[in-house]
């Protein structure tokens, strides 16, 4: 599939007063995975670093828009956003993204493609204290049998073995899991 296609490498290093970094948020729907990334962002922002979040809402909305929620969309749903967290990363940014990402396999290849600069960040929760803040209406929908392969309830999710920062959503509060996460990168 690759045959006659040929990477162009960029001469121009993109250096920032920071070293790039991908900050991987993973964890269940309403662990607080986007608005903890969001909350991060606008710190380093504020200290001129850098930084794009990706999401995966949002990311399903386009470049995923044709990917539903089966475990083959989900692995290449993944292998995806790899690709351009790889791209930000090439550009200097410090990229933060919110991805329930369930299966270990596919956020271990995430951190082979990226390297050193992964950092991976559970967002620990439990499925009663995500249901309890289901702004989305996602866990009712699950359990009525609405959603097909919801994680945490129909599908499963894979705890990171071996994270670098372990934050817990449901009894710390926002400004501490920032805190938190800061003074780790």
């Amino acid at each position: 599939m690759t045959e006659n296609i040929f990477k162009h490498p960029s001469k121009i290093t993109h250096q920032k007063n920071h070293p790039s970094l991908v900050l991987w948020f993973t964890g269940l729907s309403g662990s607080g995975k986007s608005t903890l990334a969001h909350a991060v962002e606008e710190k380093l922002y504020q200290m001129q670093y850098h930084t794009f979040v990706l999401d995966g809402d949002n990311i399903r909305h386009g470049l995923c828009s044709d990917l539903g929620f089966s475990n083959e969309d989900r692995i290449e749903n993944m292998r995806r956003i790899g690709e351009v967290v790889k791209l930000f990363v090439e550009a200097g940014l410090i990229v933060l993204t919110a991805f329930i990402s369930p299966f270990r396999t596919d956020r271990d290849k995430i951190r082979q493609l990226i390297g050193t600069n992964f950092i991976e960040i559970y967002c620990d929760c439990s499925v009663s204290a995500c249901e309890k803040r289901d702004v989305k209406g996602l866990y009712k929908l699950a359990k009525a049998g609405k959603i097909k392969q919801f994680t945490g309830i129909s599908s499963s999710y894979e705890k990171p073995l071996n994270p670098e920062i372990i934050v817990n959503t449901a009894n710390q509060n926002i400004d501490d899991c920032v805190n938190q996460i800061l003074a780790y990168i």
